[in-house]
């Protein structure tokens, strides 16, 4: 399969986030993956996409490796890199991996944590409800993932909450080959957030642990 040429894909719309061309390049890549405008199975050669950004190929080689490293993209030797499919078994054990992690987490923080404390958190679980409204993926995602992290925080291990998050993004993207996601579907995950605020403050045990699972079964 031959490089795709990156003229037909609109990454370069999205604004810079960060402060280093490197930084800009890998947020506008990652949404250009959130979006599906960098299609499973393509490759992208990186000096074609550096003249779409107008940059160097130096900071494309560079965000490329690093979603190499997150399993978004795989290194084609003397060509680019190549965006990986991820098949439905892929996020099923996905899956499953972030629920061995995070259940036991999440019900121990259940009965630790003071419910006042998680009203502190309620403003992220509205922003992703927010941004499942507008049916805008990228955003459901971001505010997703610092969902997750806010939530994960409260434990006090570090380790745990790059670790989550490493995993998090893997199952968010690409998408499994065929896997098409409704606003409906993100509002129904958005939902999830606060409801799972409200076991853990009521302390509900049972009631977490079904929601983390079903949770991330869904995909979010």
């Amino acid at each position: 399969m031959e490089p795709r040429d990156p003229s037909a894909v609109p990454v370069a719309r999205q604004s810079p986030r960060r402060h280093s061309v490197r930084g800009q390049i890998l947020d506008a890549l990652r949404d250009a993956l959130v979006g599906g405008e960098l299609t499973p199975g393509e490759v992208y050669s990186a000096p074609a996409l550096a003249d779409r950004f107008g940059v160097s190929p130096t900071p494309v080689r560079e965000a490329m490796q690093q979603l190499a490293g997150e399993g978004a993209v795989e290194v084609v030797p003397n060509r680019g890199f190549r965006v990986a499919r991820r098949s439905a078994r892929e996020l099923a054990e996905l899956a499953e991996v972030r629920a061995l992690l995070e259940v036991p987490v999440m019900l121990s923080l259940a009965r630790a944590v003071a419910p006042e404390r998680w009203a502190r958190l309620r403003p992220f679980a509205e922003a992703t409800a927010a941004a499942a409204a507008k049916g805008d993926r990228a955003a459901y995602l971001e505010s997703d993932r610092t969902f997750h992290q806010s939530v994960l925080s409260l434990a006090g291990n570090q380790q745990l909450v790059v670790v989550a998050d490493e995993l998090h993004r893997r199952a968010q993207w690409p998408l499994a080959c065929g896997r098409a996601v409704r606003t409906a579907d993100l509002v129904a995950d958005a939902a999830e957030h606060m409801a799972l605020l409200d076991a853990l403050a009521a302390r509900e045990l049972d009631v977490v642990e079904s929601l983390v699972r079903e949770h991330f079964t869904s995909g979010a």
